[in-house]
Formats: structure tokens, C-alpha cells, sequence
């Protein structure tokens, strides 16, 4: 007799650790990335003038957390090669001074092809906007951690962001000064304006 149970036994105890070993484990999928579309751009100013400036290549991405902003996530990658400059009234300076700001003055392209922001948090309310971004922002090889206000709307299948705020192109190693009689403000307006379809 216990040569046909010790056979049973056995092979009950293979077929359940056989289920064991199969058993699916529960998967989280990762929150769905929406790309991003719109425009990023910045402002320039001196003492004689400014000039609106967009990046034409760039590519990003907004993570949603239940369906809402806060607690998800946007990040952004801009080519810095495709700044270009006077985007509201281009005129014949407009192409001169587009190779300047790639130039080691500026920009420096050949060296920091991109530049980019990763958010840290994403949280409801703040003044200036409906919600407060904070976030790395990379730029001529520094990264620097920033807060600023957003104005973002998740509704009918998209979610939108607006924001304006300035920064101080000094912080990222950016101090051409300009000519002695026109010279160029440290702070420099960043304008931000995208969306994305919701999943």
C-alpha cells in the first residue's frame, strides 16, 4: 500500500508547487505618458528692446495621477539648436541674431545640444496659477531646482498647462553682458503653452 500512496503523495505535491511556481503575479501597469504639444519659448530683453524667442524641435510628456495633475508628472526636452528668435515680427536682424544666441555666448549648441525640465512634484493650488510645478530644470550643462506657477485644466479628454515666470540665465552659466550702451537683462522670461490628449 505505501508503495501506490507515496507515488499519489508525491505527485500531489509536485502539481501544487507547479501552481505555485505559475501563479500570475498582480501587475500595476505604470500611468499611461501623453505626449506633449504646444509651444515652449522664452523672452529676451535689453535696455532697447526684447525679443520673443520658441524652440521649433523639442518633445515631451505628461503623466496624469487619477486623472488629475496633481501628483503626476511633465517633463520636456528642447533642441537648442532650433531657437528661433522674433517669432511675433521677424525682420532682416532676426536670422543674425538667431546664430548668435547658439554661439558660446548663449546657448553654446555645439557643446549643450539640449536643454530640458523633469518636474519633482506637481501640487493643487499656489499663487499665480491653479497649481505650483516644481521641477529640474538643465540648461548649459547646470541644473538648478525651480518652482513656478502653472495654470493647468484636465478636462473633455485633454489636459492643458500655461505658465510665465522668469529665471536668471546667470544661475546656468549664460553672462554675456552685451555692448556697453545696450546692455541685456539677467532675467529672462520662460512662456510655456501645451497639451496633451488624456488616456
Amino acid at each position: 500500500m505505501n508503495r501506490l500512496i507515496h507515488p499519489l503523495v508525491a505527485l500531489q505535491f509536485a502539481a501544487m508547487s507547479l501552481g505555485a511556481a505559475t501563479a500570475p503575479a498582480t501587475a500595476h501597469a505604470a500611468p499611461a505618458k501623453s505626449a506633449l504639444s504646444g509651444t515652449i519659448g522664452f523672452i529676451g530683453s535689453k535696455v532697447t528692446g526684447s525679443h520673443p524667442c520658441a524652440f521649433k524641435t523639442w518633445s515631451g510628456s505628461v503623466v496624469l495621477a487619477g486623472g488629475k495633475a496633481e501628483g503626476g508628472a511633465l517633463e520636456f526636452t528642447v533642441q537648442t539648436a532650433s531657437v528661433v528668435a522674433d517669432i511675433d515680427q521677424r525682420n532682416d536682424w532676426s536670422p543674425k541674431l538667431e546664430e548668435h544666441l547658439k554661439s558660446p555666448d548663449f546657448f553654446d549648441v555645439a557643446r549643450f545640444p539640449t536643454a530640458s525640465f523633469r518636474s519633482t512634484a506637481i501640487r493643487s493650488g499656489g499663487e499665480g496659477g491653479s497649481h505650483t510645478v516644481t521641477g529640474d530644470l538643465t540648461m548649459h550643462g547646470v541644473t538648478k531646482r525651480i518652482t513656478a506657477p502653472a495654470t493647468i485644466q484636465v478636462a473633455a479628454g485633454k489636459v492643458t498647462g500655461k505658465t510665465e515666470f522668469s529665471i536668471n540665465r546667470g544661475d546656468f552659466g549664460i553672462v554675456y553682458a552685451g555692448k556697453a550702451d545696450d546692455l541685456i537683462r539677467d532675467g529672462v522670461v520662460l512662456k510655456i503653452d501645451v497639451q496633451a490628449a488624456t488616456r
